[in-house]
């Protein structure tokens, strides 16, 4: 049929690029941000990502040993010492003694200090103050430089966002909220979703038609329309904000979805086997639990993957229903975006904080994605 049609080929083709494009176009962004999340505040400020295998040229602003630790030789004031420690490989390429002027000298060049005395500083960092005088003041000079460093990761960034609790970048406690408020938000509406599902896919009474007719029309309602109106029902029955309205909240949202996805997939199930359960005296809710869930499982996982990304992500709701005050129920997203206003410039911070906030969502798709696509187009053909 290929060859008669002549046009398969070159569509396969097209498929197959256009799934490459999709798959180069998300994971790019994703490895930029992994890389950029061990990377340290100077060298993201200095190279892109891309780089980071490589060497990068930054400017620093580095300082000279304390007076205390001159030593007066053939009558000069000394003070020498190391502007790198000694597992620094770098290499200076300009140095300068003023921020107006910061790539004034080259190395082993001398610079006349201000308050008197002349300096030098070699390629690898090394430098030697001389004085006729001797040199006063609390600290070191002033040194900046422009050197080449060899590409550096660490691990701060992810103690510092993780584990240090008296760090104001912390997102420890905005993880564990958020995982309070996902997994029962998961978890609700595939209970209730799972059991209509079943009583509109094979059970037979009046008005069924038109609640499957409700259920779509209700996938195209915004949930926008029905922010404000839920949360005045929500504080005028005393839920007010928290994480059982959250809870609530995340379920009706997503009740129309799940209802529709595991009908179509529960309706696609041989019939003679619930007739002949049904004839072996298996009632309603034992066919419900014995045969139908562990039959519908890929259903049950797609929908759970779609709901655990929505409810991990969501800023909007979290934002109406939860989220007070206090800042004790505070997600991570709601967290990434005071990071955002508070550390505009910290970008090894905000990378590391939006690939924690990514790494759980990553997992669950990884570990259940063989059910995804199984159970979407379950009930599409027969």
């Amino acid at each position: 049929m290929s060859d008669i049609a002549g046009t398969k080929p070159a569509l396969r083709w097209v498929v197959h690029l256009s799934v490459v494009f999709l798959v180069v176009l998300w994971v790019i962004p994703t490895l930029g941000l992994l890389v950029s999340s061990f990377r340290t505040a100077d060298q993201i400020s200095s190279s892109g990502w891309w780089r980071s295998l490589f060497p990068s040229e930054q400017n620093l602003t580095l300082r000279s040993a304390a007076p205390e630790t001159q030593a007066l030789e053939n009558g000069l004031y000394v003070i020498e010492g190391a502007l790198f420690s000694a597992d620094e490989q770098a290499t200076i390429s300009r140095w300068g003694i003023s921020s107006r002027d910061v790539d004034a000298f080259q190395p082993g060049e001398t610079a006349e200090l201000r308050r008197g005395g002349t300096i030098t500083v070699d390629a690898v960092g090394n430098y030697r103050m001389e004085n006729t005088e001797e040199f006063s003041g609390n600290r070191g000079a002033r040194i900046f430089v422009t050197a080449e460093l060899p590409p550096e990761f660490t691990l701060d960034n992810y103690q510092k966002v993780l584990l240090d609790q008296s760090s104001t970048d912390s997102m420890a406690k905005a993880f564990f909220n958020t995982l309070t408020v996902t997994i029962p938000a998961t978890i609700i509406p595939i209970l209730v979703a799972a059991f209509a599902a079943y009583a509109l896919a094979w059970m037979d009474f009046p008005g069924r038609a038109l609640l499957i007719a409700a259920v779509v029309g209700l996938l195209v309602v915004p949930l926008q329309l029905a922010l404000i109106p839920l949360l005045k029902f929500h504080l005028n029955i005393g839920i007010g904000k928290g994480y059982l309205g959250v809870w609530l909240a995340h379920t009706g949202f997503g009740m129309p979805l799940a209802i529709y996805l595991l009908r179509n997939y529960m309706a696609g199930l041989p019939r003679d086997l619930i007739e002949n359960a049904r004839v072996d005296g298996a009632t309603e809710f034992q066919i419900f639990t014995k045969l139908i869930l562990p039959l519908s499982f890929p259903a049950l996982a797609s929908f759970a993957i779609f709901q655990f990304l929505w409810t991990w992500n969501d800023l909007l709701v979290a934002k109406v229903f939860l989220i007070d005050a206090t800042g004790q129920t505070t997600v991570m997203t709601n967290r990434i975006v005071e990071l955002l206003g508070t550390r505009g410039g910290n970008w090894e911070i905000l990378a590391t904080a939006a690939f924690v906030s990514i790494f759980v969502p990553l997992v669950v798709f990884f570990a259940m994605q063989k059910y995804l696509v199984r159970g979407l187009l379950a009930g599409s053909v027969k």
